[in-house]
């Protein structure tokens, strides 16, 4: 047949996608694995998971579930001995009580997050988020239509925003806040008294609070987490409690994760779960239910782990010329600011300077461009303390050889 009257298909992109930008870590991750599978000795040091396998009894559990013929269908929400096994969590670690109502089961905190925006924003609300933030913040704020509002904090401030900086960032079209404690990727965390001045903000003006607490057990040198929800019955009442399991019990690639919140957005984003995802997967539920309420031993080994390799480490890397660190007090990043390594070693942007790190000292780190940042790099502490010594090693050498005054 010939072309007369052939349809013509214009091939373009739905605009809700056409300004996103890829993640950077995950970029740079696939960057370094694929140099290490060509047989190049690169030190990864940009991954955001623990290098931990996954505890033993959470992988009996799951095993378990699956040959007693737990594989079938759960409800979009999750199982209600998962929700039950949250309620207890939160009301141990928190002092927070809460319905099932009030949780949903997600496919990873990244998703719960994804999904509260979509019932949360209407086009043109506003988001108010600090930076140094997450990278999918405000991707995920924009596909659901949203405005990421950025607010700056700054090495001076150890990488925190005040309650007056929230203040000066709401207008009309604020819908809510997003306070990250402990940070990716600062690793700092939030006073009771910090959250306490920000609660005050968040309830003069009436807006949302979404609280990402997913590196909550991974704090060090003594510091408490503490969760915004607790300072008040109001702050309870606006705040949305993100959380999981995958940095907490290195369950990264079991993809659950949790809210707690308001029972009538908790229900509307159970309806969306609903249209797009069906359930959280069945096993890693039962698993998920074995990590809240079998043994901690695990959990608390780990910390006190990254605790021991991040005093080896901060003050090697604080020594390499022309990088200034704030010690972070939880997660596992160091976020050095390295605009004078830059300049010395003739680079005007972090991209092309931790591109170098990774061509020339094969050592794969995260531009802060990536978290709002840039005059920033990240490097995760997640691997043997030797590799990360050998990686700081490479850093200073490569450095100091191409130093110019």
């Amino acid at each position: 047949m010939g072309q007369k009257g052939a349809i013509q298909l214009t091939k373009k992109l739905a605009a809700r996608v056409s300004t996103l930008s890829p993640s950077t870590t995950l970029a740079i991750t696939a960057k370094a694995k694929e140099m290490k599978e060509s047989g190049i000795d690169v030190i990864g040091l940009g991954a955001g998971e623990p290098d931990y396998n996954t505890p033993e009894n959470i992988l009996e559990a799951a095993y378990k579930s699956m040959v007693e013929g737990k594989t079938k269908y759960t409800p979009s929400g999750g199982l209600p001995a998962l929700k039950d096994a949250v309620i207890a969590k939160l009301k141990k670690d928190q002092q927070l009580e809460y319905s099932r109502q009030e949780i949903m089961i997600g496919i990873g905190a990244k998703h719960v997050l994804y999904t509260l925006f979509q019932v949360l924003l209407d086009p043109g609300d506003e988001v108010i988020i600090p930076t140094p933030y997450w990278v999918s913040y405000p991707e995920q704020v924009k596909l659901a239509e949203g405005v990421p509002v950025f607010v700056e904090a700054t090495s001076e401030s150890q990488f925190k925003v005040t309650a007056d900086q929230i203040r000066n960032a709401i207008t009309s079209k604020t819908k809510a806040v997003i306070i990250n404690s402990p940070g990716n990727p600062t690793g700092m965390i939030y006073s009771r008294d910090e959250l306490q001045q920000i609660a005050e903000v968040c309830q003069e003006k009436d807006i949302w609070v979404i609280s990402d607490e997913i590196y909550e057990k991974l704090i060090y040198g003594g510091e408490k987490h503490v969760s915004i929800a607790q300072l008040s019955d109001d702050a309870k009442k606006r705040t949305f409690i993100i959380n999981g399991v995958s940095k907490s019990h290195s369950m990264t690639g079991w993809r659950i994760g949790y809210i707690a919140g308001d029972a009538e957005v908790v229900s509307a984003m159970t309806n969306l779960a609903s249209h797009s995802t069906s359930n959280p997967t069945t096993t890693s539920q039962y698993a998920t239910i074995e990590a809240y309420n079998g043994p901690q031993d695990a959990v608390e080994n780990m910390r006190k782990d990254f605790e021991s390799r991040l005093e080896r480490i901060y003050p090697q890397l604080a020594a390499i010329p022309g990088f200034t660190v704030v010690k972070p007090q939880g997660a596992f990043y160091l976020l050095p600011e390295v605009t004078e390594a830059m300049e010395k070693t003739g680079f005007t942007n972090v991209d092309d300077f931790a591109s170098a790190l990774l061509t020339e000292a094969k050592v794969a780190v995260i531009p802060g461009s990536g978290f709002g940042s840039p005059e920033t790099i990240r490097l995760s502490y997640a691997t043997s303390i030797d590799l990360l010594e050998e990686a700081v090693r490479r850093i200073r050498s490569y450095v100091e050889a191409n130093w110019k005054e």
